[in-house]
C-alpha cells in the first residue's frame, strides 16, 4: 500500500497535521483490532445478521425456550420416569425449530439457508464420531457456538438438537438426549445473542473464553442435576454437591477441548459462512438482500 500511494499519501498526511510514523501506527493499530473480523482477501467484515438492538422475537424465543423446554423435561422425569424419551426430543427438536423460522418473517426459507444449519450439524455428528475414543474431548460446543455466532442463536439452538438428536443414533438414546440438546443449545442461543448485543467479540481469545465458561457453567450447570434426576428422581443438596464436585473433571475436559477446537476452528469456519452467508443472502431480510446487492454494484 505504501508503494501504491507513495508522495501522494505523504502529503496528505501531512496536511492532515501527523506524520507518516503517527498514521503508520495507528493503521498498524486498527489492522490488530481488526484481525480476527476482517477476511484479508476481500476485507469483508464479520458480523451480525441483524445490526443493531436485539429483535423482539429473539428474546420471546429464548422465553420460549427457558419456559417450554424445562417444562417438557420435567414431564419428563415425573410423569414418564425416563420412558419416551425419543418422543421428548422430538418434541425439544421441533419446537426449537419455531424461533428458527420466525428469522425469515413470513417468507419461505430457502434450500441453501436449511443446507447450511445440516451442513454444520453433520459436522458436529461428525465430530463427535471422530473423538468418540477421547471420552468428553469432543467439538460439539465449538461448532454450535459458531453456528450462533455467524447465523444466529436461532440456528445454534437448532444445530445443537440436530446434532445430539442424530449422533445418539449411534452413542445410545436415552433420557440424557434431551437434556443434551436443550444445554448445548443454551451454548448456541446465548453465543448468538450476546454477539449481536456487542459482548461476544468474533475473535479467538473472546469466543474460547466464552467456550470455556459457556460449557463448564451452562452444561455442566444443567447435566449434573439432570443426571441426579435420572438416577434418583428427586434433588438434594448432598446429591447436588456430590454430582458436581464428581462432574467437575468431565466438565473441564469438555471446556477445554472445546478451547482448542475454538482455537483452530474459529476463523476457517467464520471465514467460510460469512461469504457463503453474503453471497447467497441467507437468513436476511428482502431489505437487506437490496442493501447488500446496492453495496456490491
Amino acid at each position: 500500500m505504501d508503494r501504491f500511494w507513495g508522495e501522494t499519501r505523504n502529503e496528505q498526511l501531512l496536511k492532515s497535521g501527523k506524520s507518516v510514523v503517527e498514521q503508520s501506527s495507528l493503521a498498524d493499530t486498527s489492522e490488530d483490532d481488526l484481525e480476527e473480523y476482517e477476511l484479508k482477501e476481500d476485507g469483508i467484515i464479520i458480523q451480525p445478521i441483524h445490526k443493531g438492538k436485539i429483535e423482539k422475537r429473539t428474546w420471546i424465543g429464548l422465553v420460549m425456550f427457558l419456559a417450554f423446554v424445562p417444562l417438557v423435561l420435567f414431564i419428563l422425569v415425573h410423569k414418564f420416569h425416563g420412558r419416551h424419551d425419543v418422543i421428548i426430543s422430538l418434541l425439544v427438536l421441533a419446537y426449537s425449530m419455531i424461533p428458527f423460522f420466525m428469522v425469515f418473517e413470513g417468507r419461505h426459507p430457502q434450500a441453501r439457508e436449511i443446507m447450511v444449519i445440516a451442513v454444520m450439524a453433520a459436522l458436529g455428528v461428525a465430530g463427535r464420531s471422530a473423538f468418540f475414543m477421547i471420552g468428553s474431548f469432543k467439538p460439539i460446543a465449538a461448532i454450535v457456538i459458531l453456528t450462533g455466532v455467524s447465523l444466529g442463536g436461532e440456528a445454534g439452538f437448532l444445530c445443537a438438537c440436530l446434532i445430539m438428536m442424530i449422533s445418539n443414533m449411534f452413542f445410545g438414546q436415552g433420557p440424557w438426549t434431551p437434556w443434551q440438546m436443550f444445554s448445548y443449545g443454551m451454548i448456541g442461543y446465548l453465543a448468538g445473542i450476546l454477539f449481536q448485543k456487542g459482548i461476544l467479540k468474533a475473535r479467538k481469545i473472546d469466543l474460547c473464553i466464552y467456550g470455556f465458561l459457556s460449557v463448564f457453567l451452562i452444561f455442566g450447570g444443567i447435566m449434573n442435576p439432570a443426571s441426579i434426576l435420572m438416577a434418583y428422581g428427586r434433588i438434594t443438596k448432598k446429591s447436588l454437591i456430590a454430582f458436581y464436585i464428581s462432574g467437575a473433571p468431565v466438565d473441564l475436559v469438555q471446556a477445554t477441548s472445546t478451547v482448542i477446537f475454538l482455537w483452530i476452528l474459529s476463523r476457517p469456519l467464520l471465514e467460510k459462512l460469512e461469504r457463503v452467508k453474503r453471497k447467497y443472502g441467507l437468513l436476511q431480510r428482502p431489505e437487506n438482500k437490496e442493501e447488500n446487492e446496492n453495496d456490491k454494484e
